[in-house]
């Protein structure tokens, strides 16, 4: 098997040369799971070829917050299915934890070259490419900063690759009051409690929902004086909505306000947890 490094050199050598956009890449694992990859196929290891859009390493030269980066072609990449604490910026006060979430993403992607994995929407409303990130020695980014706590899951349908890994990493996480599951901020709250108290950001509201309405793009869950609007194009991924009336559920999200009627948007029942 080649050593490591002369893999690595060979990558990227391949890679940023002039005509780095017709390589090949392939990959495999070791006995001991570390990743290798090649610009040749080496025999007998298992190897897979690694689909190739463009160039596919970058190195990342900003990181804006916890979850947006970047990268050297000045393409700007929102990290998919995962949301961290806003910072303070402008006249937007910052939230608890950004500053600790923005330091686990750079300590990730220190000094590493990087991939990019899109799923089936490829820019936000921003403009910004959405993607999971991953470093050249294989590590899944966006998981990672599940996995420490820094980051909770925010799975926006269609896109919904990785979404049981990280779930699961994120109930971990929850379990052993990692980084943000330990702050006094991010603790289950009564909708009365942070609608009086005017809270803001991403928050844990518990209420029982009491009704349910559907209209021609979204079912409305009434919780307290709260509204829970589901687009009803992502009803296949949850149960029959009838089934939520009478229940204390915890929801998870923003709340935004239209004139009088303040509401969360849900996009997927992982933000939407019967108790």
């Amino acid at each position: 098997m080649l050593k490591k490094n002369v893999v690595l050199m060979s990558v990227l050598l391949i890679f940023f040369s002039a005509d780095s956009f017709a390589a090949k890449v392939f990959s495999w694992r070791d006995n001991d799971g570390q990743r290798y990859y090649s610009d040749s196929k080496p025999v007998g290891l298992g190897v897979k070829e690694m689909p190739l859009v463009g160039r596919v390493l970058y190195s990342v030269t900003r990181i804006y917050d916890g979850d947006t980066v970047l990268l050297d072609d000045h393409l700007k990449v929102r990290l998919l299915s995962i949301n961290t604490p806003e910072l303070e910026r402008y006249n937007k006060l910052g939230e608890a934890g950004g500053e600790k979430a923005k330091e686990r993403l750079r300590t990730l992607l220190s000094g590493q070259k990087v991939r990019l994995e899109k799923d089936l929407e490829h820019q936000d409303k921003y403009g910004r490419t959405l993607a999971h990130i991953f470093t050249v020695d294989g590590v899944h980014v966006n998981l990672e900063m599940v996995k420490s706590g820094w980051a909770t899951v925010n799975i926006h349908p269609p896109n919904v690759q990785y979404s049981q890994a990280m779930l699961i990493a994120q109930q971990e996480a929850q379990v052993l009051h990692l980084g943000l599951w330990g702050m006094d901020d991010y603790q289950p709250k009564r909708i009365v409690t942070v609608l009086e108290n005017k809270h803001y950001g991403w928050q844990r509201l518990i209420g029982t929902i009491h009704s349910a309405q559907i209209k021609r793009k979204y079912v409305y869950l009434g919780i307290d004086k709260l509204m829970v609007r589901i687009p009803r194009a992502n009803l296949s991924f949850f149960p029959d909505v009838m089934t939520y009336i009478g229940k204390e559920v915890e929801v998870r999200g923003w709340v935004s306000r239209r004139g009088k009627i303040r509401s969360v948007l849900v996009r997927h029942p992982s933000a939407l947890l019967v108790r």
